[in-house]
Order: structure tokens, then sequence, then C-alpha cells
């Protein structure tokens, strides 16, 4: 319909750059109130899809271009970008490239002053949105020492302020703590219904359908392979590519009389001795600054896989910083391998411990990915004949083979990760320590390295999954921590507040949910069928028990 807030007719792009096409013949339209969810594999066109709707394509990425974008009857390739931007309110996956301010007040005010709004007009706005979003109290705080989850926020927020008809969210709950995800679900909710047209982009289907959307767009290969409703599961969904809900998967499985591969939890390994050991630690940036770490005691062994769940801003991050040596504490003791943290310098720490930052601009900086996964080894004077062998052998467990020689930065954003952890496991350390190594990623691409990292095959075994001698992850996905760790940290408090085994940890939904770790339908399942296969199983591997 013309008149409708958004309308794609006959859509096909192809970047300059690549001979195939990104996307090809889409066609749907919204309407007011209307909320559409977006899914697909990495590479889909999910996107490409979106700059068409926001106007960043054809502006700023150049190439074909065929159909048309309506913005209320207007084509987007005929609107300027502020007249689009007043109309699509865009929230990007990583916040990191959408803050531009110091301070967040600031960052929120920014797009309604933009617009030369009257200044009471501007505080209302801001105001609102801060009480929409429950984070008035980072009010005064500097966006810089935010945690991931609340620049999300911060920049949904920002977005909210604009009042725009349309709102494209590309992955917005990547960041986010589990409880935050379905308090921003349930906004989206609100939104939709008080009349704003939503499209919402995410890998995290399971939590996304809990905000009842209007209909699923499900991309394969550019192309659009179901739109519809959600009452069950599409026949068109490959549940391999994406995550869907653990029954879904199990009825699947089940009815297809598939043969489910032998798939166990990656197995105790004995536990060997302390590599890293907190010895009741506290933290705080300055004087002034209230404790971020208290009275931490935990020691990291070899052979552990620890998965560290707890909420936005409880200091997971800042706890890991320390065993790498970029934070020391102000009281108590950090020791890797015996030698305190603050007696050796961040280089001599990278041999035992790597790290994937948060965000993938904190790594990324060289002119191709090969030049970006050799800098580290290099630096740790590595043979070069080591040094390609693991190159090679990271590129392909994350998948990034066909891409050595692209620049990272112009990569997507789920590429970037990809590339940062690849660059870890080509430094050979003992211990690899990821900060959310599922944002960005669909769930084939995050498998198949988290299976080379904690399933390590018998026999021959790659540089990779030989390597580590104990592996971390910080993680707002639980069915992560249910699928690969034999250890789990509760974190909340300012200190580790649980530590065991998956099964003893999570079985305590009255503590997860305190520390606003929220159960999925995955550990749900799993506790039903315990008694029964005695450890925590992927989906597919339950329905032979279900």
């Amino acid at each position: 319909m013309p008149n409708s807030p958004l309308v794609i007719e006959n859509l096909t792009f192809q970047y300059r750059t690549r001979p195939e096409l990104a996307i090809e013949a889409i066609s749907f339209d919204l309407e007011p109130g209307e909320m559409l969810l977006i899914a697909g594999s990495s590479g889909c066109g999910k996107t490409t899809l979106a700059r068409c709707i926001n106007g960043l394509i054809p502006r700023s990425y150049g190439g074909k271009r065929q159909g048309r974008v309506l913005l209320h009857g207007k084509d987007v390739a005929e609107m300027q970008i502020a007249e689009v931007a007043q109309v699509v309110g865009t929230l990007l996956q990583d916040p990191e490239r959408q803050i531009v301010a110091s301070n967040v007040y600031n960052e929120i005010a920014f797009g309604p002053e933009n617009l030369g709004l009257p200044r009471d007009e501007i505080l209302a706005r801001v105001e609102k949105a801060m009480k929409r979003l429950n984070i008035e109290y980072l009010r005064d705080r500097e966006t810089f020492n935010l945690s991931g989850g609340e620049k999300q926020k911060v920049a949904l927020a920002g977005v909210l302020t604009m009042n725009p008809s349309i709102l494209l969210l590309d992955e917005p709950l990547a960041s986010l703590d589990p409880a935050s995800a379905y308090e921003a679900l349930d906004v989206f909710r609100s939104l939709a219904d008080e009349g704003k047209t939503v499209v919402l982009i995410e890998h995290r289907v399971e939590d996304a359908i809990s905000a009842k959307p209007d209909r699923l767009l499900y991309m394969e290969d550019g192309h659009v392979k179901y739109l519809g409703p959600i009452h069950d599961l599409p026949k068109e969904i490959d549940h391999h590519q994406v995550k869907l809900p653990a029954q879904w998967v199990v009825d699947r499985v089940k009815a297809a009389d598939e043969t489910v591969k032998a798939v166990s939890r990656p197995e105790a390994r004995e536990r060997g001795e302390a590599l890293v050991v907190f010895d009741d630690v506290d933290f705080r940036y300055n004087d002034e600054s209230p404790l971020i770490l208290q009275n931490v005691d935990l020691e990291i062994r070899r052979g552990d896989l620890i998965a560290i769940l707890g909420p936005n801003g409880a200091g997971k991050s800042t706890l890991v910083k320390h065993a790498i040596g970029l934070l020391k504490p102000t009281r108590g003791h950090v020791l890797v391998e015996g030698h305190d943290t603050r007696k050796i310098s961040v280089a001599q720490i990278a041999r035992t411990l790597g790290y994937v930052f948060q965000s993938p601009t904190h790594m990324l900086y060289a002119p191709t990915v090969r030049e970006e996964l050799e800098f580290g080894p290099k630096n740790l004077h590595y043979e070069q004949a080591v040094i390609e062998k693991a190159v090679a052998e990271s590129v392909s467990t994350v998948n990034l083979s066909g891409l050595e020689e692209y620049p990272p930065l112009g990569l997507s954003f789920g590429q970037q990760k990809r590339t940062t952890i690849a660059a870890v496991l080509a430094m050979q350390s003992k211990i690899m320590i990821m900060d959310e190594p599922t944002a960005g990623q669909d769930f084939a691409n995050y498998t198949r390295f988290m299976d080379a990292l904690c399933r390590p095959v018998n026999g021959s075994q790659s540089i990779v999954s030989a390597n580590f001698a104990a592996t971390l992850f910080i993680t707002h996905d639980l069915d992560l921590a249910v699928t690969y760790a034999n250890r789990v940290l509760l974190f909340g408090d300012k200190h580790i507040v649980a530590d065991g085994p998956p099964e003893e940890v999570l079985k305590d939904v009255d503590l997860l949910l305190k520390y606003r770790v929220r159960p999925t339908s995955l550990l749900h399942l799993n506790l039903e069928l315990l008694p029964r296969t005695g450890q925590f199983l992927p989906a597919e591997a339950l329905a032979a028990f279900a």
C-alpha cells in the first residue's frame, strides 16, 4: 500500500565489490503498529536490507540497486539523509559505532538537539526515554566507562528521543543481559502497540518471539524463504542455522527421524594446577568512585571451561581485565602462573592469557585480516612456519576463509568479531578469554568455533583445539553455559555469588533471576531430563531422551 510507513517493492542489490547479489527480489510492506522479526544466518542479507531501509544504500555503499523502498510513500533514494533519519530510527549492532558524546545525558540529547528542537522539548524527550528504559541512574556517567549493555541502552534512548515512526533495530539484544533483553523487548512491543512500525533484526530468535512479532521474515542467501506468522516452527527455517526454542528443535528432529549424533557437553577434564589466582581482590577506578570488585577470590585451573554470567554493569569485564593485566587491584593480588600482575607487563601476560574484547573496534587496526592475525604471533617471536599454520587454522575455525586480504574494519560486525577471536587463537596463549563471543554471530558460526575450542577431537588435534589449558567466556547467552561449560561463575554484588558445575549452579532458578539471568527453554528441558541424561546436552541431542 503506497501510504504504508514502509513498502519494499522487488528490491535487489549488488555491492560494487562483490560478484554475487546481496539481496534479490524482496517485497513486503508494513503497517503502523506492526512488528516484523527478521532472522537468518550471517551473510544472508539482513544488514543489506536494513541499509536499504535507512538510506545508507545507495548513499554510503556503492553498487547496483533495483526496486524501491518507500517511506510513507516517498522513495528513500530521493530523500535527504536528514529527512530519512527523522522517519527511520536505527540502532546499530555495535553501540561503539553509534555513541558520539562523552556524557550519557548529552548522548541521549544529541539527536533532538540536531533537529533544532526547543530546549524544553529536548529535556522532556530525554527524561521520557531514560525513564522508559530505566536508565536514570546513568544520567551523569561518562559513556566511555559504561558496560557494553549499558551503552546499548543509552544508544537506544538516543534513538527514541528522535521519535521516528519506524524503528530499525539491528541486533539490539546482543549486549544485554537476559532480563534487560526482555525489558527491551517489552519496550519494543509497547512502541508497536502505540503505532510505531518496528523492524527487529535478531539472532536471538527465542528471546525475540516473546515480544509477539506480528510476522517473521526468514532469509537465506539474499532471498526471503519465509514470510508469515510465528505460531509454530515454519518448515522453511533451518534449525542448524538459527537457534530456536529447544522444544521446537526436539520436535523437528523427531519428526524428521534424524539420526542424532553423539553429542555431550565437553567432558570434565582433570583439573590441574592453578594458572590464575585472585586473592581477596578489590577494585575501584579512583578514590572517589565506588567499588566495582570486592573480596573476589578465584582460581582458574588447567582443564576449566568457565562461563561467567551476571547482569550488565556487574563487573564481569572488569574481572577479566585484571587477569590480563589491563587493570591492577586496588587491594589484594592477581597472580598469573605465580607472578603478581603488578610486576609483569601486559605483553608478558599475553603468553598465558589471550583476550577477545567485547567490541571488535577495540582490537582491530591492521589493513588486512591476515596481518591482523599475524600481529600477535610475530610480537611473541614465533617462527614463521608456526605463524602461518596457526593463522590458517584460526581462519578455518572461525569461518573466515576467503576474507584473508579484506580490511577487518570493512567486514560485518559478526565477521569482525570472528576476526578478533581468530587473532587470539593464532597467539596460542594458554588461556582463552572471550567477552560475549556470540554477539553478532549466527548459531551455525558460533557453534563451529565453540566446538573447536571446547570439544577437541581425540587423536589428531589442531593447534586451536589442543592449545588451550583453560577457556573462559563472559556471556549473556545462557545456552552457551548449558552446552559448553564445565564450570559456571555467577557474578553479582561486586563478587562471585555462585561457582560450580552447570548442573548445580543453574538449577537454582531463584538465584539466577536475582542476578538477571533468565532461564531458557534449553535449560528448563535439560533440568527436566537430567535424571535420564546425567548431564546437560544441546537441544538436538535431547531429542533422544524427550
